[in-house]
């Protein structure tokens, strides 16, 4: 394979094998008993504190994706934030005033966010390009036992077929590529994945990123029933994973956009097991549409969406 000789984007970052896994780090170093995290969440995010057996509780979020209310943490605990679809920054900030270094700030979603200083933070590579691991995490302690490397080679053969074949005939190599991830051991991040990272034109992939979700945005932004402020115009450094159109009907309008071979994920189906139909979070769960919009699309695949979304709602 010839790859470009580039640099990683979070150059400072210490390179693990998975976001779950930062977590596991910063659960080890920092040796929290508590943990507050949001039930709109995926389920893989209980992974680490089971294996540390650290105590997590659920809180909730509103309709602009932030909490609730503020939780009085004691010394020994931690305050797990998400940065919604890569949207909520403004937030982030905002959380990292009030809960300071018990702050954690989960960037899976959000790849081209900036670091807060002094708040520990973690990124998933794969939730952006085209690798079937990898993830950054930002902290200033560093964990007191050897990490070994991991290899990825096994588990690219979903992206592989994708080129050669289709996205259907890889999707069975992906769920045995998610699945190999399960419980795997905080590693570094394996030198192919690395070489891909250190590939990729950030600034292209920023720059299509941000003009699909604004083609789309300026399309549905009537008709989008979410209450965050997505309006990325102006805030230049913002780039989101996704194009998060909130309506009454998603579920069924999932199923015929995904008929119609636009597949869009359900952001996450756990939170509809956690809770009933009448929490915000399961609204969030069943009814957000994440329309894709990353480098792989022209505006001519944002039409093609449109027209199917429209057309059918």
């Amino acid at each position: 394979m010839e790859l470009q000789k580039g640099r990683h984007y979070h150059k400072r970052a210490i390179r693990l094998n998975t976001a779950r896994n930062c977590l596991e780090y910063i659960l080890k170093v920092r040796g929290y008993d508590k943990v507050y995290i949001p039930y709109y969440t995926c389920e893989v995010i209980l992974e680490p504190f089971k294996k540390c057996n650290v105590e997590y509780e659920f809180y909730h979020i509103d309709g602009a994706l932030e909490p609730v209310k503020k939780i009085e943490l004691k010394e020994n605990e931690a305050f797990l934030y998400t940065n919604y679809f890569g949207l909520k920054q403004s937030c982030v900030e905002r959380l990292a005033r009030v809960y300071n270094r018990q702050l954690i700030v989960d960037n899976a979603q959000a790849f081209y966010a900036k670091p807060l200083p002094g708040i520990d933070t973690f990124y998933s590579a794969r939730k952006f390009f085209g690798v079937a691991d990898g993830a950054y995490l930002y902290i200033d302690k560093y964990l007191d036992e050897p990490i070994l490397q991991d290899y990825s080679f096994e588990r690219m053969a979903h992206l592989l077929k994708r080129i050669d074949l289709s996205a259907e005939e890889g999707y069975h190599d992906f769920q045995s590529s998610d699945n190999l991830l399960i419980n795997n051991p905080v590693k570094k991040m394996s030198d192919l994945t690395g070489a891909i990272l250190s590939s990729i034109d950030y600034d292209r992939v920023k720059t299509i990123r941000r003009e699909n979700y604004l083609y789309l945005h300026q399309n549905l932004e009537k008709s989008n029933k979410i209450q965050a402020n997505i309006d990325i115009s102006k805030l230049k450094d913002m780039v989101p994973m996704v194009y998060p159109y909130l309506v009454e009907n998603g579920n069924r309008l999932r199923g015929i956009i995904i008929y119609n071979k636009i597949f869009i994920a359900t952001y996450w189906a756990n939170v509809m097991d956690w809770l009933n139909n009448e929490s915000l979070e399961y609204e969030l769960a069943n009814n957000i549409l994440p329309l894709p919009i990353d480098q792989r699309y022209t505006q001519d695949d944002m039409d093609q969406i449109l027209k199917v979304l429209l057309w059918r709602k």
